[in-house]
């Protein structure tokens, strides 16, 4: 069965009849879960489990379990996290901290059904990066961001966690939130080349990425990445990133257009699948009108992704969290 390009949320906790209909005829190649879906591990469980019989296959399902302020999953029932900058810069051995910390968070994701991790966030921090993104980054200069970003998606990938890099080619220089507004980074090419861009070009092992709704004005002064055919030749051609490549939530405010004229936008510049993840019925209608099917390089990416689906490795849970909390000077999470 063919699937369409693009990746979904949903309304709540349970999916009402008309939306295991709308999913059973949009087959979408994937789900995104956000706060408003999450109970208890059971109900997650469930829901995941639901999501796949209804499509008729092991649907990837996604979520942003990065800690800190972007944490779908939390108390009671999972652990709470600082910001990853906080962690970053509090703990002895901040490589081995952040893969600690992505390790346990596999554990929770893969218990409860969730195979998609919407991280590492490899954007470099800035005193002038926006409050809705710093604390979220792992540093302010380009290799502490490249070894950190890599132990988290180690980490993720040997808990059985595919991860998806982002925000390609770099969101950390823009200094408004894209949630609303459309950010412009004015940096000329060779300090973005040798900065934000230098951090992507190492995540090439990475299997998935996320598009920034950036304008970089040295590449195309027009239209954000997502919808630049510009910055697309970029990413694949100079950053060399050749996997499945998503765009950031095409709901965001950063983005012109109608909901159905951002998703044609971002696929004929070059995105492979179009995130949508409010669940609004009416807006995942125009996306599923404008995304396309699968296919050609897009289709071979996908599959690619679902045939290496990352295996968990052995994990002893209360020794990762004993030497954790160790590296923090005996703190753990919170």
């Amino acid at each position: 069965m063919t699937q369409a390009a693009t990746i979904l949320g949903c309304e709540g906790t349970i999916l009402s009849p008309a939306e295991k209909s709308f999913f059973a005829d949009a087959q979408p190649w994937g789900f995104i879960l956000f706060t408003r879906n999450i109970n208890n591990p059971a109900q997650i469980s469930a829901l995941t489990a639901e999501l796949r019989e209804i499509v008729g296959r092991d649907a990837p399902i996604l979520i942003d379990q990065e800690g800190g302020r972007v944490q779908r999953m939390g108390a009671p029932h999972w652990r709470q996290w600082h910001p990853p900058l906080d962690m970053a810069a509090k703990a002895s051995d901040p490589v081995r901290a952040l893969y600690l910390r992505y390790r346990l968070i596999a554990e929770e994701l893969r218990a409860v059904g969730i195979d998609v991790q919407c991280g590492p966030t490899a954007d470099v921090a800035r005193d002038s990066t926006h409050p809705f993104l710093q604390n979220r980054l792992y540093g302010y200069d380009t290799e502490t961001v490249i070894d950190l970003a890599h132990a988290v998606a180690e980490g993720l990938t040997d808990g059985g966690i595919h991860p998806v890099v982002k925000h390609i080619p770099g969101h950390g220089a823009a200094t408004l939130d894209s949630h609303h507004d459309l950010p412009r980074v004015t940096l000329d090419r060779d300090t973005l080349d040798a900065t934000d861009f230098a951090v992507f070009e190492q995540m090439d092992h990475i299997m998935m990425g996320m598009t920034a709704h950036v304008v970089f004005e040295a590449i195309d002064p027009e239209l954000p990445a997502t919808l630049s055919r510009k910055v697309m030749q970029v990413i694949r051609e100079d950053i060399d990133f050749d996997g499945l490549l998503m765009t950031d939530d095409l709901s965001m405010g950063a983005l012109p257009g109608t909901i159905g004229e951002r998703a044609a936008a971002a696929r004929a510049a070059g995105c492979d699948m179009i995130l949508h993840c409010n669940g609004e019925r009416a807006e995942m209608e125009q996306v599923l009108a404008n995304c396309g099917q699968l296919s050609g390089a897009a289709q071979a990416r996908a599959d690619t992704v679902i045939a290496r689906r990352p295996q968990p490795e052995p994990l002893d849970i209360q020794a990762a969290e004993e030497e954790l909390s160790s590296l923090l000077g005996g703190e753990v999470y919170v």
